[in-house]
């Protein structure tokens, strides 16, 4: 199965990402598929390139973006519907009882 992951790139305390498709299983760090686009979230204005037609075209595949690619994928106006929460919910930490 293909997934549509964030590859980060660039230098140290400079990334920038771009937008893949992937094995689903696959580091990814490693060989992709294809570059689907590519942006820069450090600068002002807005570095978002995308290519449509070659997303909606693995989307028709049956890939499946992860969380944030998705959210990406909602602002751009190529994925209808909700944004995906993608942080990790806190989980409150209950004190277990003293056991002597």
């Amino acid at each position: 199965m293909v997934a549509l992951k964030l590859q980060r790139v660039g230098r140290h305390k400079t990334p920038h990402f771009r937008i893949i498709a992937i094995d689903k299983t696959r580091n990814p760090q490693s060989v992709a598929k294809e570059i689907l686009g590519h942006f820069d979230p450090r600068k002002k204005q807005d570095t978002l390139v995308l290519k449509k037609e070659r997303i909606e075209y693995w989307l028709s595949q049956g890939a499946q973006p992860t969380g944030s690619v998705h959210n990406i994928l909602v602002n751009a106006g190529i994925i209808k519907g909700e944004k995906r929460k993608v942080t990790p919910a806190y989980k409150k930490q209950i004190d277990a009882p003293a056991q002597s």
